[in-house]
């Protein structure tokens, strides 16, 4: 038995003995880098829309219905399908009840659209009554294209790793041979947009003033991706 165990012992220790053994092959280690700006082509845009009274009387009222078909017309009219825009919220499913308890009650509706053009955003936003937007804002945006993107910029920096190696081996007389290891890094930033046009404003203008309102304007920057690719090289 206490042979058995020996022998066992001893080729536990072979085992881990090999594994320990350095690896003598020469090897370069190099870095390829590739990165590329896009801007964002898949853009989901928040809007709210509050009933309001156009006087001080509270009795010229503009409802939810005329301000929802605002809004569709205008997504028409900018040629985006009417799927793309969805009802993200309701504060008026219950509007008959609470008109009853409280003359002025204000019905509201939260929506997001989808736009592929920011350009299209401010041409819906003009054709809206101002005094009715609540809020808007953008809460995601990405680009369609993106997945194919990675992949191309991975097989630049990839190649681009290759070709520093194989300089700099080949300054020194000897050859590149094949690759050992590839380790991939990625960096994607995704800015935050900024909309700098204060809506809420537009409630406290007059219905003139608000009308005169230019378009919202949205600083929208583009999304960077980076690669990098950590490769290990044998020299021959």
């Amino acid at each position: 038995m206490k042979k058995l165990l020996v022998i066992a012992l001893l080729a536990i220790s072979s085992v881990q003995s090999m594994a320990q053994i350095a690896d003598l092959r020469k090897k370069i280690s190099v870095s390829g880098t590739a990165e590329a700006e896009v801007t964002p082509d898949i853009i989901y845009i928040t809007i709210s829309l509050k009933e309001y009274f156009r006087d001080n009387n509270n009795k010229r009222l503009v409802n939810i219905t005329d301000l929802e078909n605002q809004l569709y017309n205008a997504v028409l009219k900018a040629g985006i399908p009417k799927e793309n825009l969805m009802v993200n919220n309701i504060s008026s499913y219950n509007y008959a009840q609470e008109k009853k308890k409280n003359p002025d009650y204000l019905a509201s509706k939260q929506y997001k659209l989808k736009v592929s053009d920011l350009n299209k955003w401010n041409a819906i936003i003009a054709e809206i009554d101002a005094k009715a937007i609540a809020y808007t804002n953008i809460d995601s945006y990405d680009y369609s294209k993106k997945e194919e993107l990675k992949m191309e910029l991975k097989i630049k920096a990839l190649r681009e790793a290759k070709t520093k190696a194989t300089t700099l081996v080949e300054s020194i007389g000897e050859k590149l041979a094949g690759v050992i290891d590839i380790q991939e890094i990625n960096n994607e930033y995704y800015p935050q947009p900024v909309y700098r046009a204060n809506m809420m404003m537009a409630k406290t203008m007059s219905v003139g003033d608000a009308e005169m309102a230019s378009a919202p304007e949205l600083d929208f920057k583009k999304i960077k991706l980076t690669y990098v690719m950590n490769t290990v090289f044998e020299i021959r």
